[in-house]
């Protein structure tokens, strides 16, 4: 039965592995380049030092996918706005690991106090990121076109979006941040 749960520090190796497979194969990431193992240490430990999550599923000891959410832009006001990153192996795929993993994601990021989620979703033939965000109340936003060359062909991006928890109803609570 597959479990998800916070990602430690032994599962880079796999991570990055998973990761590189996109890089190199899909258009749901415009990086052309795979990261190194330290590459996906250092990102893993920026959003773990920002208070976010950063999840993996496993299936009978094998990690078959991971999400995270990160501040949407670099800057503190943006820290209740968090852009969602999940990627699985691909032999992974078709089974609802992805809807299980990022719904798990929202539920984390919840909790923690986000109100917005988006995703940003490479290339708008990308049906099953696309379908698995609408298939957990995210909104699309728009489409900016031919934004991203990979693969010698010109790529999409879908921006998408979820309110969480109290959304803009209310100032958030952040007594350790000046606004």
């Amino acid at each position: 039965m597959p479990l998800i749960r916070p990602s430690q520090d032994d599962d880079i190796d796999a991570i990055t592995r998973i990761y590189a497979h996109h890089v190199l194969h899909g258009t749901g990431t415009f990086e052309t380049t795979p990261p190194s193992t330290d590459d996906m240490r250092a990102r893993r430990a920026d959003v773990l030092a920002k208070g976010l999550p950063w999840l993996v599923v496993e299936d009978a000891g094998q990690l078959l996918g991971f999400a995270y959410g990160n501040w949407f832009k670099p800057r503190p006001a943006y820290r209740f706005s968090v852009e969602d990153s999940i990627y699985l192996a691909p032999e992974a795929a078709g089974r609802g690991l992805g809807k299980a993993l990022l719904a798990e994601l929202l539920a984390v990021l919840e909790r923690g106090g986000t109100r917005k989620v988006m995703a940003v979703i490479g290339d708008s033939a990308n049906a099953g990121s696309i379908g698995v965000h609408k298939a957990l109340g995210f909104e699309p936003v728009g489409v900016v076109q031919s934004c991203g060359w990979k693969f010698d062909r010109w790529l999409d991006i879908v921006l998408m979006q979820k309110t969480l928890g109290q959304g803009d109803s209310c100032p958030p609570l952040d007594p350790g941040v000046a606004t």
